[in-house]
């Protein structure tokens, strides 16, 4: 099953946003926590870009290494939520 990046990407902004709303009311380990994965975002989003001007093997590689990160994104964004509640 071949997973659409556009569309995991598009989920994890939309969680993005709403962890940014709620951080104001967390404790300062978690604010810590989102402000590295920010750092992941920012490479994250570049490595979005680089797959429009690659070429197909380079895209393929550059793909899979954006889902990846994707995906290590969204697992932390999760646990957060979790310890939010």
């Amino acid at each position: 099953m071949d997973i659409d990046i556009d569309e995991v990407v598009g989920a994890l902004r939309t969680e993005r946003d709403e962890l940014r709303v709620r951080l104001h009311l967390v404790k300062a380990e978690i604010r810590d926590e989102f402000e590295e994965l920010e750092g992941k975002w920012n490479h994250l989003e570049s490595r979005l870009g680089h797959l429009k001007d690659a070429g197909k093997e380079s895209a393929d590689d550059v793909g899979a290494a954006a889902r990846q990160l994707a995906e290590e994104i969204g697992a932390a964004y999760s646990r957060m939520k979790k310890s939010m509640q």
